[in-house]
């Protein structure tokens, strides 16, 4: 079968990009390819939000499906050290691209094909819908392992999307690394597949028409109101939680040399 010629390709810094092919009618696939894991850097977060609005802008309306060229990982997460120690990340550039996908005005779709974790299960989980490989990759939140806050759109996403409170604790609290029908039976993922798969689940529930009325992101701005309140006014919830880790960490220290 002859490769699909890209619609376009935008670069990501140093060495990655992100292209665009059309493998269906009005079916938009945007592919990352960000050696070695399509980490959420600034470069990586500023081409994905070059790419949606590019196809919202100068293309008809219809669907969205991310993934990625690289085997192993959809995506690894942030490089949080160096996403911590910038004061303008979170405001300007990783909130800005999930509020996008969020309330994005066509249907979305992430083809998690490999592991998704931290961060990039967090940005799957502003799509529409989710699609798992499901002979590779887990989906994972394992920040309770490095130490690493939620901050509240990162935790809130869950609490609106997942069926069971359940399952929130034990991604949260455990770190549970889920496989992909371990994912699709606690309602992480909607279904098993690769890119065949997602056609005919596109195709059967009709989801290239669905942002023809206009109201598409209006619709998913109220639906997940929590969430996207959150992404818009993250500063003083920032504030916030810094106080409470700072506060914690000086209770700890205090512990230790007792």
């Amino acid at each position: 079968m002859a490769p699909i010629p890209a619609l376009f390709a935008l670069p990501i810094d140093p060495k990655g990009s992100i292209f665009c092919t059309q493998p269906s009618q009005r079916v938009y696939l945007l592919t990352f390819d960000s050696p070695p894991d399509n980490r959420l850097t600034p470069a990586f977060c500023t081409a994905f939000v070059l790419a949606l609005d590019l196809l919202d802008r100068r293309y008809p309306k219809g669907l969205v499906v991310t993934t990625s060229a690289i085997p192993k990982f959809y995506s690894n997460g942030l490089d949080y050290e160096s996403a911590v120690k910038s004061k303008t990340f979170f405001s300007d550039i990783l909130y800005p691209l999930w509020r996008r996908l969020l309330t994005y005005p066509m249907p979305t779709v992430a083809l998690i094909n490999g592991h998704a974790f931290a961060g990039g299960l967090m940005t799957a989980m502003m799509h529409d819908y989710r699609f798992m490989n499901p002979h590779r990759g887990f989906v994972c939140l394992n920040e309770v392992e490095f130490g690493a806050p939620l901050m509240p759109p990162m935790s809130s996403i869950f609490r609106q999307k997942l069926p069971s409170p359940n399952t929130y604790r034990t991604m949260v609290l455990e770190a549970k690394r889920f496989n992909a029908l371990e994912a699709l039976q606690e309602g992480i993922v909607d279904g098993l597949g690769m890119v065949p798969e997602v056609l005919q689940f596109v195709g059967e529930m009709k989801l290239v028409d669905k942002a023809k009325s206009g109201v598409y992101g209006r619709l998913k701005k109220e639906m997940w109101r929590e969430t996207v309140g959150y992404l818009e006014d993250h500063v003083g919830s920032e504030k916030r939680i810094k106080n409470e880790v700072e506060a914690e960490k000086g209770r700890a220290d205090q512990e230790e040399k007792r």
